[in-house]
């Protein structure tokens, strides 16, 4: 295209978090520009954000219902292409329905909606509209964790037979919530963040890299959920086992009470002949092990002729050149761009281009969140994971 994509957001103003980091994600590869937003229930704060932010008056939304009718009222050349929301879970449904009701894409946050019934209407609307949604599942857009999903897929392994992944965080260690901590406050109240704080917070992308990976969707749960802080109304850890419909076994855990920890997300997969290991604190690096062979070490950017094509499509710098976790967020908005951008064109995305996630991700995430809490309150604990 001869252009860049519009983008509309809502949310993500000055009182947010992650609102930045989805506007430095998009603009990383120059193919997206913020057109407007509405970035605030808050009115001055909304203005003030699309001030900072450079963004016309005219432009600036009180409302994403004010935002997604007038945008839609636009000559097409002015337009935006699609929205991005970057609300609290309990306010992702109602946006996005209503940008796809008036023919626009849609980036969200994960988890994807409030409840599984939510997302269910959410890919009933896509299969009827034939739009793109993208979920920013963070983890899966590192250029070694798809050349460990491609080494599995190729059989490097043989059959999968252990996947172990967990999430340790250590920020609500104590209850701050209730001292002002904002993101807190909303994480850990239940009608605002839903089911599950941990599981809906991180162990969502802890199933999330599990799937991905291994290639194996999970069809069974054992779970138990904690609350360890006390005071807290919702649990803040939790460990889940799991099994996979290529027969593998697995064991997740979550835990955002783990003091002294920060994103220590990590995953181990074992097949007949190795497996591999990738930890979020290392991301550049992939540990490869052998059963009869000595264990390797691949690296991003490097001149590997082995590094799949859909790692090297999501590498940036020459090898030795550490790319994290913005670089991560931004190929999956570029991939997501670069899909979208086809379509427009009229012209077939590549696999690579399609390698983001997507309403699939979605549904799995919200059965997830709403199976763990079922297993964790059961006597019988194993409970069947189901769309």
């Amino acid at each position: 295209m001869n252009r860049k994509l519009r983008m509309g957001m809502v949310g993500g103003g000055q009182d947010a978090f992650i609102g930045a980091i989805h506007r430095l994600a998009a603009n990383m590869d120059g193919l997206i520009e913020l057109s407007c937003g509405a970035l605030s229930i808050n009115p001055e704060i909304a203005v003030a954000s699309g001030k900072a932010l450079f963004l016309p008056d005219s432009r600036t939304y009180l409302t994403y219902e004010e935002m997604i009718v007038a945008e839609s009222k636009l000559p097409a050349g002015e337009r935006i292409d699609f929205v991005t929301i970057v609300t609290p879970n309990f306010a992702h449904f109602a946006p996005a329905m209503m940008a796809l009701d008036h023919g626009f894409n849609v980036v969200i946050e994960k988890p994807i909606t409030f409840s599984l019934e939510e997302a269910k209407l959410l890919k009933h609307k896509l299969d009827e509209t034939g739009l793109i949604l993208c979920l920013t599942h963070t983890y899966s857009g590192y250029p070694m964790v798809k050349q460990a999903k491609a080494m599995v897929a190729e059989g490097k392994f043989g059959k999968i037979r252990k996947i172990w992944v967990e999430y340790p965080q250590g920020w609500l260690s104590t209850l701050s919530e209730r001292e002002g901590n904002t993101q807190a406050a909303w994480r850990t109240d239940p009608k605002k963040a839903g089911k599950s704080s941990v599981m809906g917070d991180i162990g969502t992308h802890a199933a999330q890299l599990a799937e991905y990976i291994s290639g194996g969707k999970i069809t069974d749960i054992c779970a138990e959920l904690n609350t360890l802080v006390e005071g807290r109304v919702m649990d803040d850890d939790g460990a889940v086992l799991l099994k996979f419909d290529n027969g593998a076994k697995g064991v997740l855990m979550a835990s955002q009470v783990a003091a002294g920890e920060e994103n220590a997300l990590k995953i181990r997969v074992y097949g007949e002949k190795g497996g591999l290991e990738w930890l979020q604190h290392d991301p550049n690096t992939l540990i490869v092990k052998w059963l009869n062979e000595p264990t390797q070490i691949l690296r991003a950017g490097s001149n590997y002729n082995n590094l799949s094509s859909f790692a090297t499509h999501n590498c940036r710098t020459p090898g030795g050149h550490p790319e994290g976790y913005l670089e991560a967020f931004a190929n999956i908005y570029r991939n997501f761009a670069l899909t979208l951008s086809s379509k427009l064109e009229g012209k077939l995305p590549s696999p690579e281009m399609l390698d983001f996630p997507s309403i699939e991700d979605g549904l799995r995430g919200m059965a997830f969140i709403d199976s763990v809490v079922a297993s964790a309150q059961s006597e019988k604990k194993w409970t069947p994971y189901v769309l």
